[in-house]
């Protein structure tokens, strides 16, 4: 059976242009005024979250027939980008949910579980997590050692996560795990544990140099539940055709909206330098103009490959995602995002110099620059041009 699914079309009540604008507000409001608190204790950012539910954005991508917003991937990424703005690692957190509220709308709406799931996530604003890496598996999410065990109409399973980002502040998690303990590493369905049917046992703690309050602990989780809560997909589809390319759009956009910000705090320092010698440019604003062109580039790059992928989803081309063409596509996405975000911040922090340097300043890019350098680190890019390199001696072009 054919799972695409897709949200193509916003619901006559929703004003986009509207809901940015109140996403810049909360963005000032919750996010700025206490990411600085949120980095310098690594503590999970309640303030921000406490405003996005109010705001009913944890529902943003679920359809409007299960109470959602009913956005579209293209809408996300720009939500992403503009919390980005703000806090790096409420912008994170936030994109983290969003892709795996995105694996149950495409891939569980054919569960009448996952069905009522979405209905109660667009009523309570759960918060979504996600354990998909595993002590042993050096990283590969195509491959788990853990199993999940089904006994009747009831499941039970124990992973070793070096990662669950937010998982002690999440209500539900997504669980990658084989089929069953007699499959093999490859063959793995993706798990809906709840809050109150697991334990999560602290395997590290979070104490790194940038994206600090996502609290991304590593944990023993022990969990059971109803069987119904086990997607009706294989997990390689869900990555492939919906984690994969979602994860590397809204990351990019998030990264987008952090080079945003740090380019803005540049541009307000070169207008303070150009005010002290009228009529004159500052030699900064060369600078200025160099980093300007490639954050253009950036979103950009970003915003094509989520415009591709939007049409892939309202055109319904499942074998779309079966090629290496659209892969590699998003892994250059992915890894040219990363670079370019340490470029950018970094140009940023010349132009502002001992300003933004220091921790006491209003042109501060401290935190900009500490998060910037995570985004190479989320799946490793030489991982992942690594896999590119393996897929482009096979791929033909225009495929």
């Amino acid at each position: 059976m054919n799972t695409l699914a897709c949200n193509c079309s916003l619901d006559a009540t929703v004003d986009f242009h509207e809901l940015v604008r109140q996403v810049h507000a909360v963005g000032k409001q919750s996010l700025a005024a206490h990411a600085e608190s949120v980095d310098r204790e690594a503590r999970f950012p309640t303030e921000a979250f406490a405003a996005l539910r109010e705001a009913k954005l944890l529902s943003a991508y679920v359809p409007t027939k299960y109470g959602g917003m009913g956005l579209n991937i293209s809408q996300i990424a720009e939500l992403c980008e503009v919390l980005g703005q703000y806090c790096g690692s409420s912008a994170m957190i936030y994109a983290m949910h969003c892709i795996q509220v995105a694996c149950v709308v495409r891939h569980g709406q054919q569960s009448a579980y996952f069905r009522d799931y979405l209905r109660q996530l667009a009523e309570q604003q759960l918060l979504m997590a996600s354990a998909t890496t595993e002590i042993g598996t050096g990283g590969d999410l195509l491959s788990s050692l853990c199993a999940v065990e089904t006994h009747g109409d009831r499941f039970k399973l124990t992973k070793q996560a070096p990662v669950i980002s937010y998982g002690l502040q999440a209500d539900d998690i997504l669980v990658t795990c084989r089929r069953s303990p007699e499959s093999p590493a490859s063959d793995q369905v993706h798990v809906m544990v709840r809050r109150g049917e697991f334990t999560a046992i602290p395997l590290s703690t979070w104490d790194t140099m940038g994206f600090r309050g996502t609290c991304s602990s590593g944990f023993t989780l022990t969990a059971e539940g109803d069987a119904a809560q086990i997607l009706p997909v294989s997990f390689t589809e869900i990555l492939t055709e919906t984690m994969h390319p979602y994860s590397h759009i809204v990351w990019g956009a998030l990264w987008s909206g952090i080079a945003m910000d740090a380019v803005n705090r540049a541009r307000a320092f070169v207008r303070v330098e150009a005010r002290k010698t009228p009529g004159e440019t500052p030699i900064s604003a060369i600078r200025l103009a160099e980093v300007d062109q490639v954050l253009q580039e950036m979103r950009h790059n970003v915003k094509s490959l989520t415009r591709e992928y939007q049409d892939l989803l309202e055109q319904n081309c499942s074998d779309a995602f079966k090629g290496f063409g659209f892969s590699i596509r998003t892994n250059n996405l992915k890894v040219s995002c990363s670079q370019r975000i340490v470029d950018i911040v970094s140009k940023a922090l010349l132009i502002c110099g001992i300003s933004g340097y220091r921790n006491d300043s209003k042109f501060s890019l401290a935190r900009h620059l500490r998060d910037s350098y995570g985004a190479a680190l989320m799946v490793n890019n030489d991982r992942i041009t690594k896999l590119n390199a393996t897929m482009l001696m096979v791929h033909k072009e225009g495929h």
